[in-house]
């Protein structure tokens, strides 16, 4: 049904070529309906940097849907900071920081985390939240339900725990509640796919590496998230135990960059179930390491 490409934190100005090439090259190979890039799109917000990143979205051959990141905003021109912070994004990706794409089987609901007066720390409002929780609640059983942020709404390391955007337990009980099935993010370059405890309903937070940029934490290399849901994820993997009729599947893989090839490789696979009204519960496992597609 639809393929997903989450993307985050490629830091333009910060880009390393054969990395951008090799994302552009498993895009062509994919075929994403659409593309999120979940904030940190430039390293400075400068409109080089920004004129750079749109030609490589230009180059992905599908629909984009991105939020912006503490690192579009200018940090050292002040001024631009404090009264058109968002101008230079806006130049590019358009004035909707919070944009929305709906189709028959997908909804994807941006959040804009950031805030002109903090340098990193971000925050997501009561009517945000609530802004948020409404679209979900008038989504279809057929729609994944993505929610994008910047800052992550859950972290796998306790070294992370500060990185948390503000607000974010409030965030993820209500999109919970409203049925949200995904949460994507970025921020922290540490991809990840969790569920986080003590909701009323299951749902993951989903983390991007850095993309393309040479700002990679130790031993994690450049890395992107492909989400295929429905039929998109049948045509990969057969249905576990828990199958078809249970309901649609999501698979959420992680490919890494692999630098002595000088491409991305399918890393590692997660199956999720989303629930929905009257299936037999949760359903979410991890398939394992892949090996690359030949």
């Amino acid at each position: 049904m639809s393929v997903l490409l989450h993307i985050a934190d490629t830091h333009f100005g910060t880009e390393q070529p054969p990395v951008v090439e090799a994302l552009v090259a498993l895009a062509a190979q994919q075929r994403p309906d659409l593309v999120v890039l979940a904030g940190d799109i430039t390293q400075r917000a400068r409109p080089a940097q920004f004129r750079a990143a749109k030609a490589f979205v230009d180059r992905l051959g599908a629909p984009v849907l991105a939020v912006p990141g503490n690192h579009d905003i200018a940090l050292f021109d002040l001024w631009a900071r404090l009264t058109r912070p968002y101008a230079r994004y806006a130049e590019v990706f358009g004035a909707d920081l919070e944009p929305v794409h709906a189709s028959a089987d997908l909804l994807v609901v941006g959040v804009n985390t950031t805030r002109a007066w903090r340098h990193k720390n971000g925050e997501v409002s009561a009517a945000q939240v609530d802004r948020v929780a409404g679209l979900l609640a008038s989504a279809s059983p057929q729609q994944l339900r993505v929610v994008v942020v910047h800052q992550p709404a859950a972290v796998s390391c306790p070294g992370d725990r500060a990185d948390l955007v503000r607000g974010h337990q409030a965030a993820l009980r209500a999109w919970s509640v409203a049925g949200a099935d995904l949460v994507l993010g970025g921020h922290i370059h540490l991809p990840y796919t969790l569920a986080p405890p003590g909701l009323a309903r299951r749902l993951w937070v989903l983390q991007a590496g850095t993309a393309v940029s040479w700002r990679t934490r130790a031993e994690v290399p450049n890395s992107v998230n492909i989400l295929r849901w429905g039929e998109a994820a049948a045509a990969h993997e057969h249905p576990a135990r828990c199958g078809a009729a249970e309901g649609a599947s999501c698979l959420v893989e992680q490919w890494d960059f692999v630098r002595k090839d000088r491409r991305f490789v399918r890393k590692a696979v997660t199956r999720v179930r989303p629930e929905r009204p009257g299936s037999r519960g949760p359903c979410g496992g991890r398939v394992g390491p892949r090996a690359p597609d030949a």
